[in-house]
């Protein structure tokens, strides 16, 4: 699928959605947000894609939604909804999709440009990118998961630091906080960004899923639930073809079907 505002192909595994309007820094225009949703549900229900990688045309990421289409005053709380339901519903997708989604950004990642990274299992991101919570700034507050994803990811007082300041930090506070998994030079984003998203590709879909799951249900679990999760969990992983064949490769010393890679572009 390819489109003037949202571009999506699938290559190796990867479902890759382009968000391709550098003009405007990414914006999400109101059809844009529509057609990001179709490229998010897409991925997420494709057999064939086992990881999803989400970046943007040009110098920035995404600059959160088009200021040009805002009518302050114009809208009922209706239309209101109607407006931010399918960022905010794209973001949940990403968010509980048992597929490891993977989020390149450069340049702005502002409003609910941020709150998309944030929804991300894997954020790789420039020395150069802004993460910005901005929508005091308007009068908003956050959309896109921003309010359930920022505080877990940040803690407590810097999302309360980044909402109330909606001050832009940097790739490298991004890092500090917890926002961001690794640096790229501007250079070797897309390059790492899409290795990262091919070597998740490999990963046993099976564990990833339940590990996945697992993770976004300890947020508001107790202890004994996760237990219970851990348990049935891990007795249907020991039943997979894949954990047989790790074991078996271990055993003979053969490499091992999945490993990490190392950051060797920089």
């Amino acid at each position: 699928m390819t489109d003037s505002m949202v571009d999506y192909s699938l290559r190796e595994g990867v479902g890759h959605i382009v968000l391709n309007r550098p003009a405007k820094r990414n914006a999400l225009s109101l059809d844009m947000r529509t057609v990001l949703w179709e490229a998010i549900e897409q991925a997420d229900k494709d057999d064939e894609v086992r990881a999803v990688l989400l970046s943007g045309t040009g110098e920035h990421f995404c600059a959160g939604g088009d200021i040009s289409e805002m009518r302050p005053g114009a809208l009922d709380a209706e239309a209101g909804r109607d407006r931010i339901a399918p960022v905010s519903k794209g973001a949940q997708r990403l968010l509980e999709m048992t597929k490891p989604v993977v989020v390149a950004v450069d340049g702005c990642a502002y409003g609910a440009g941020c709150s998309l990274a944030l929804a991300a299992d894997f954020v790789v991101a420039t020395e150069r990118a802004r993460f910005c919570m901005s929508f005091l700034r308007l009068g908003l507050i956050p959309d896109a998961c921003g309010l359930f994803t920022l505080p877990r990811v940040v803690g407590w007082l810097r999302a309360k630091d980044m909402l109330y300041s909606t001050r832009a930090i940097t790739g490298s506070e991004a890092l500090e906080y917890g926002a961001v998994n690794e640096l790229a030079a501007p250079e070797h984003l897309q390059a790492r960004s899409w290795e990262i998203a091919v070597a998740m590709a490999s990963l046993p879909r099976t564990a990833f899923s339940l590990i996945k799951t697992a993770l976004l249900r300890s947020m508001s679990a107790d202890v004994g639930t996760m237990v219970d999760t851990e348990m049935a969990g891990q007795a249907i992983a020991y039943s997979t073809t894949y954990h047989e064949e790790a074991v078996k490769r271990l055993r003979a010393g053969s490499p091992p079907l999945y490993s990490w890679p190392v950051n060797d572009i920089d």
